[in-house]
């Protein structure tokens, strides 16, 4: 999280009690991610190998090709020549990582949703006992993590009407820098953009809110209101502490709210009282609940494909 001011169709196909590794499950109305991919994504993003991901620095070129191979492997195409889309508004080369996936509907597949998550950090800090990485598992390997299941699910069904994005963005932490580049330059294209949707910090569950996540800009659409009714319980709520932070203007939603004039969210499951380690060395995979994280991401992923196959633009910006 960009630093603050202060701071099913398908039959299941075996009876088996455990998955194999890769495997996800659909039955009725219910999807189930593998967790041990949860668990192999997260840990080698938050590792110290990448060093924090810093923006422009050799262990987020490492997270580059990690994810781009994920796209790849999934056969999902870049969205433009490559999968790397160059930030034009910062001073050292870093990349967005774009997917693309076109929609199935001959007139929808002309609108455009976006997911994404960003999967730069700060890289290396002032030490605390020795350690001086900051491996950002939470802040935002969990939210990347989400990203790449959520690719994975579309990728495996192809069942989305409406075209998607899924981006990872870089210098989120250097100010929105990435997103703000790439909203620009899609609305320069006049892309027909129906929503984003942003996962941030996602890696342990709140304290007894009533909900599995929150939605920033709560009341600013009918997103909420939407991902409830479709999911047939109350998946997000509100959380009283994000305003007084800002937490909308905070994360990579706002560009395309300010460029497109459409809904655009963040979830998170970080409520200031839960995780005790943001932007220092102690944000690592161990502290990471990778249950919670499978859940929360299992259960949005069929909000998301309701969200982005209604007929029409279910969800809306709220009158100011």
């Amino acid at each position: 999280m960009k630093k603050l001011l202060f701071l099913i169709p398908f039959i299941i196909l075996s009876c088996k009690t455990q998955e194999k590794l890769g495997e996800t499950k659909t039955t009725g109305s219910t999807y189930q991610v593998s967790e041990e991919n949860v668990i192999k994504t997260l840990s080698y993003l938050a590792s110290d190998e990448l060093e924090g991901r810093d923006s422009g620095s050799e262990g987020i070129e490492k997270a580059s090709v990690y994810l781009e191979n994920i796209l790849k492997e999934n056969g999902i195409k870049p969205y433009f020549k490559t999968y790397r889309d160059t930030l034009s508004n910062y001073d050292k080369t870093s990349y967005n990582v774009v997917g693309y996936m076109e929609g199935t509907d001959p007139e929808l597949k002309k609108e455009f949703v976006i997911i994404g998550a960003h999967y730069d950090h700060i890289g290396r800090i002032s030490a605390v006992n020795g350690d001086d990485i900051a491996n950002g598992a939470n802040d935002n390997a969990s939210g990347t993590t989400a990203v790449t299941e959520v690719a994975k699910y579309f990728a495996k069904f192809k069942n989305n009407k409406r075209s998607i994005l899924f981006v990872f963005f870089s210098a989120e932490e250097k100010g929105l820098l990435g997103s703000k580049h790439l909203a620009e330059k899609l609305k320069q294209q006049n892309m027909n953009l129906y929503f984003m949707f942003n996962f941030e910090m996602i890696g342990v569950p709140m304290k007894d809110k009533g909900m599995d996540m929150y939605l920033t800009g709560f009341g600013r659409s009918t997103m909420a209101a939407k991902m409830n009714e479709y999911a047939g319980e109350k998946l997000v709520g509100y959380l009283a502490v994000e305003m007084r932070y800002m937490l909308f203007r905070a994360s990579d939603n706002y560009p395309f709210f300010t460029e497109f004039d459409v809904p655009a969210h963040t979830v998170s499951t970080f409520d200031f009282e839960n995780f005790d380690f943001y932007h220092q060395p102690g944000d690592e995979f161990e502290l990471m609940d990778t249950k919670h994280m499978t859940n929360v991401i299992s259960k949005t992923i069929l909000v998301l494909e309701k969200m982005i196959n209604t007929p029409n633009k279910e969800i809306k910006l709220n009158e100011k």
